[in-house]
């Protein structure tokens, strides 16, 4: 069995080279992550293009998440090669600005700085590598000494707790780049520090096929706490782990994983598991025993997908970080407990409130899945239009293959990211007889299946249709 767990990569200065773009994508990176809060946009415009075009190079379905920066307060730089150490016990101050810093100096760009935060108070920087305890504010500064010390590069984050965070997300500044890169064609789009469906809502970009697919980062309590809502209203989720782990106790975030996950899987939705998967490969040639546990657990847990951020923005290897979580993901996946997932999913409620075309696609796609299992199909074939039935099948992570076929050219990316989903361009979709003749036809041709095969086919019996009301079990010829 093939890998089916989706890998997102981070695409920075280490992975810019064109060579190193297309190795990754070989190794077996589905999606690409173009972090905004670092860089020009200009930089990360022609970074968009290389992607596009070393995917076109390698042949692939790559598709291009643009992760908005968000109200994410962050240090004055420290310097983009260096670094600098910030040492145990040692004192600093703080005040707002965005000027660069300095062991004795930090600029933290965010201007209620002196007001919100408090003697007492824990700043921690980066993922809580660094941690600042605030002993005095002054009328210009705050001064605190370090508890935890440690290395920071570049312009680390700086967690303030969110219920004091006075910033809505998405920001001003997010919405005039959710434009240039709608504009340039990008297929997903991660909001940051998402608190309620209503930041979902502001971005004014629904999930359907001719927009990018908003995906909500779970990284605030208030986002647990509304979290239904959020992937009601989200085209994915994002399991943001780092700061998540600074909202809540590091007992918690196993737990909170694991739930996330299960609560999108059940209604519909791709979930990533972001943060610190394989991190010592930012220079190390292996990951630890831990790292590729957790990976593994990752799958188990039922990802849709496992991101990778600075091991292959800034590492030393990105396309061997990428070999290994696809070795890792790859062996998870054939252990991974099919029949009892899907049996365990069928008997939850799927969604609280739905429409009639979710309801009848639940329906629909729940009898595929059954279907494909008792007459040990080889494919079940999806014909979509906003890719909505094929991540639908995907809930049920099925042992049959997944081949989805879309005549929209951003749905095709955007499945690049469900669980188990090839997904291919399609012509205009007619009648249902000749959409099943056609897709079996082209299945067949390219390799997926092969005669003699079982394969389930679930569509829209009209044209335009967006519900999958129809499902046929078909024998290849």
């Amino acid at each position: 069995m093939s890998r089916r767990t989706k890998i997102i990569a981070t695409i920075g200065p280490a992975s810019d080279d064109p060579a190193t773009l297309r190795a990754m994508i070989e190794g077996g990176m589905d999606v690409a992550r173009i972090g905004l809060a670092h860089g020009t946009v200009e930089e990360q415009m022609d970074r968009f293009q290389r992607v596009r075009r070393a995917a076109t190079d390698v042949g692939r379905n790559v598709g291009i998440l643009v992760d908005l920066p968000g109200p994410k307060v962050r240090a004055g730089s420290f310097g983009e090669d260096d670094g600098v150490t910030l040492m145990e016990g040692t004192e600093i101050r703080l005040t707002p600005g965005s000027a660069p810093s300095t062991p004795e100096l930090v600029h933290v760009d965010y201007d209620h700085l002196l007001a919100d935060i408090h003697p007492g108070d824990r700043l921690m920087f980066g993922d809580g590598a660094v941690i600042v305890e605030i002993h005095e504010s002054t009328g210009n500064h705050l001064i605190g000494r370090v508890a935890h010390g440690g290395w920071v590069q570049g312009r680390p984050g700086v967690h303030i707790p969110s219920d004091r965070l006075r910033v809505a997300s998405p920001t001003d500044r997010d919405l005039e780049l959710l434009d240039t890169f709608i504009d340039a064609g990008t297929d997903m789009v991660a909001l940051s520090f998402v608190r309620s469906a209503h930041d979902i809502r502001r971005a004014g970009v629904e999930p359907h096929p001719r927009g990018p697919l908003i995906v909500a980062k779970i990284e605030t309590r208030a986002a647990v706490d509304n979290l239904e809502g959020i992937v009601e209203a989200s085209g994915a989720i994002m399991v943001a782990r780092g700061d998540l782990g600074e909202e809540f106790a590091i007992d918690e975030l196993p737990h909170l994983q694991k739930d996330i996950i299960a609560k999108c899987i059940a209604m519909g939705r791709p979930v990533i598991t972001a943060t610190q998967m394989l991190e010592s490969m930012i220079h190390a040639p292996s990951p630890t025993r831990a790292e590729a546990t957790d990976v593994a657990n990752a799958v188990f847990d039922g990802t849709s997908a496992v991101m990778l951020s600075a091991e292959t923005a800034i590492g030393h290897d990105p396309a061997l970080v990428i070999a290994t979580m696809s070795r890792i993901a790859g062996r998870a996946d054939e252990r991974f407990d099919y029949d009892g997932w899907a049996e365990q999913l069928q008997h939850r409620h799927i969604v609280e409130v739905a429409g009639h075309d979710t309801k009848v696609t639940d329906t629909v796609t729940m009898a595929a899945w059954r279907a494909a299992m008792d007459m040990d199909a080889n494919a079940i074939i999806c014909i979509t239009r906003s890719g909505f039935t094929a991540r639908a099948i995907a809930r049920f992570r099925p042992e049959a293959k997944i081949l989805a076929y879309s005549p929209d050219d951003r749905t095709v990316h955007q499945l690049s990211m469900s669980w188990g989903a090839t997904a291919m361009l399609s012509g205009a979709h007619g009648r249902f007889g000749e959409m099943v003749d056609w897709a079996v036809s082209d299945a067949t041709s390219k390799g997926h299946v092969r005669s003699g095969d079982v394969v389930v086919v679930v569509a829209g019996s009209r044209e335009g249709a967006e519900a999958a009301d129809t499902m046929r079990v078909v024998r290849v010829p």
